[in-house]
């Protein structure tokens, strides 16, 4: 490198580059979001998205991707990068750029909340949260709702096996309204994407609820190309 270079390198401000990650899980009723208690000022013992500075020989998704596993035991999951917060005071503690990442995964799937010490919280009990939390959430809530209608959403939040009456309550949670039962039937089912299996759930009725799977290779091709889901 050149001393000019060096030069033009050295003059700028140094700043820090962070990483929050906005993690959503579903319980079979509603979407949840697992939220920290920040353990160092400021803000100590106030409820947070979990986050990190991201390491100088680090990428940023894989400074994501170790949050979630240090932090959470998680590995492997559903991980899509949301955008970048930078005002200039939004972080007390220092001159601080964070790039959000919003995680989906199947809540009874992973037992991380004892573990971890955090807490899943429905929409309704969301906590004012730290810094720009709150308005990351917001977008992360927007992304979903939009991604809800142009690709198939449901392989990471729900169980392998399935009803209808689940994946319905899953769209209806993350649209927060009541979607009409027959029309959702019948889109989703349009979308040959479910595999129909010969089993059913009867936990919560004798006659009972046939039981479906994503059908994994239509699912991905799906996801790539996109479709149009509104209700």
């Amino acid at each position: 490198m050149t001393e000019a270079k060096k030069a033009f390198y050295t003059k700028g401000e140094k700043l820090l580059v962070a990483v929050d990650c906005i993690i959503f899980g579903f319980d079979g009723n509603e979407i949840k979001l697992l939220l920290f208690k920040r353990k160092v000022e400021p803000f100590k013992d106030m409820w947070s998205l979990i986050g990190d500075f991201v390491k100088r020989e680090e990428d940023i998704e894989a400074a994501a991707a170790r949050v979630l596993k240090d932090n959470v035991g998680l590995e492997n999951i559903f991980l899509e990068q949301l955008g970048g917060y930078g005002r200039s005071d939004r972080d007390p503690g220092g001159r601080v750029v964070s790039i959000a990442y919003f995680a989906l995964i199947p809540l009874k799937t992973h037992d991380i909340v004892e573990t971890h010490h955090a807490r899943w919280f429905s929409p309704a009990e969301i906590p004012e949260l730290i810094l720009d939390h709150n308005e990351m959430l917001q977008d992360a809530v927007d992304n979903l709702r939009i991604k809800a209608q142009r690709q198939p959403i449901g392989f990471e939040l729900l169980p392998k096996k399935f009803t209808l009456p689940q994946l319905k309550a899953l769209y209806d949670s993350i649209f927060e309204k009541k979607l009409d039962s027959r029309n959702f039937r019948k889109k989703i089912l349009s979308l040959n994407v479910l595999k129909k299996l010969d089993e059913k759930d009867k936990s919560t009725s004798k006659k009972g609820a046939f039981l479906y799977q994503f059908d994994t290779r239509k699912y991905k091709k799906m996801k790539e190309e996109g479709f149009s889901f509104k209700l």
